[in-house]
């Protein structure tokens, strides 16, 4: 891991949460399947592949379509967002050795920022909770780029903005494969964090990333 010198001074590091930093891909999927039960239906397999890389009021409306629910898209996200905080405020683990990685690449001289689809309400309590949260310069969200998804790099450069480091100089940590060929198509450099969501994608991933790894231990020293 990285040492207590400046050999990341200039560079930045952007960070996904969900499946990245935050073990926390189960959450949605019981979420789901504790949403959906009640109502006597079963997640389809195909199903998660196909919200991951929504906006949630995307992920509502897609749902209420696939299944012919009743809901409201606002009732059906309301309902998800009870259900999400409190397993987010009390349940979900950071991945392995990433606090030791972040404070390192702090201590290293790196501008570290967040970049995810999680908004305030789930991710500050979240990131309080596996004690990371101190360690960022920047936190945003695909809603303070637009509304647009991680299939643009919007959200991606918008963090590199706020940190005041060049697109070239910053490496995104992600799970998602559609995340990563954004960051990419800007010229950021792309380490992959091996999550069981990306399972079907990642041979895919394997070509497409600059290094990929099964947690934190594994991640680069110097960006």
């Amino acid at each position: 891991m990285a040492q207590e010198t400046a050999e990341n001074q200039g560079k930045g590091a952007i960070f996904d949460l969900d499946g990245t930093l935050l073990d926390s891909m189960g959450v949605w999927d019981q979420v789901d399947i504790d949403f959906l039960a009640k109502r006597g239906i079963e997640v389809p397999e195909d199903y998660m592949r196909k919200v991951a890389a929504m906006q949630f009021r995307q992920i509502a409306e897609y749902t209420i379509a696939r299944f012919s629910l009743p809901d409201t898209p606002e009732a059906l996200m309301e309902e998800w967002d009870r259900m999400a905080r409190v397993m987010y405020a009390t349940a979900v683990e950071a991945k392995p050795h990433a606090c030791e990685y972040l404070a390192a690449l702090k201590a290293s001289g790196a501008r570290l920022a967040v970049a995810t689809s999680l908004p305030p309400q789930l991710r500050e309590p979240a990131m309080r909770h596996v004690g990371i949260l101190d360690f960022f310069d920047e936190v945003v969200s695909v809603d303070d780029a637009g509304d647009v998804g991680k299939d643009q790099p919007d959200v991606y450069l918008l963090a590199a903005t706020r940190l005041g480091v060049e697109p070239t100089d910053c490496t995104v940590f992600e799970d998602l494969l559609i995340g990563m060929r954004s960051a990419k198509s800007v010229g950021m450099h792309v380490w992959a964090m091996h999550d069981d969501s990306s399972d079907a994608d990642w041979p895919e991933i394997c070509e497409l990333a600059d290094g990929v790894m099964f947690d934190f231990h594994e991640a680069p020293t110097r960006l």
